[in-house]
């Protein structure tokens, strides 16, 4: 059985594989009691959003983890997915900045999770 933080990383990686920029992953245990783990990611567009959306949703059913909500599919600026003890935001890069999750949650510890190896 997977840990959390192994979990929150396995979902890092599916959002990497879909091309996602700029993921952070927040360990956010000491600060609230609505997740362990936050990962925060960027897109260039809503139809990679989307992909990220269904992708991660089938990732993370594989390792028996169900997703139990899902917001912002529609206009996919911002789609927040809840895994339950890890919370997925996929920002467009146009917004991820004005809502700033990593400021407000500046207390929270990054994760260092290893990123695949580019191919060439």
């Amino acid at each position: 059985m997977a840990t959390t933080r192994q979990l929150a990383v396995a979902a890092a990686k599916a959002c990497e594989e879909k091309k996602a920029a700029q993921i952070t992953v927040l360990d956010v245990r000491d600060l609230t009691s609505i997740a362990d783990y936050f990962i925060v990611c960027s897109t260039s567009n809503e139809r990679q959003a989307r992909a990220i959306t269904d992708d991660l949703r089938i990732s993370m059913r594989g390792k028996g983890v169900r997703e139990l909500g899902v917001e912002g599919v529609n206009d996919a600026k911002w789609i927040l997915q809840d895994f339950g003890d890890i919370v997925v935001h996929i920002f467009h890069e146009s917004q991820r900045e004005f809502y700033d999750i990593e400021g407000l949650w500046a207390d929270a510890r990054k994760v260092k999770w290893t990123r695949a190896a580019k191919k060439s």
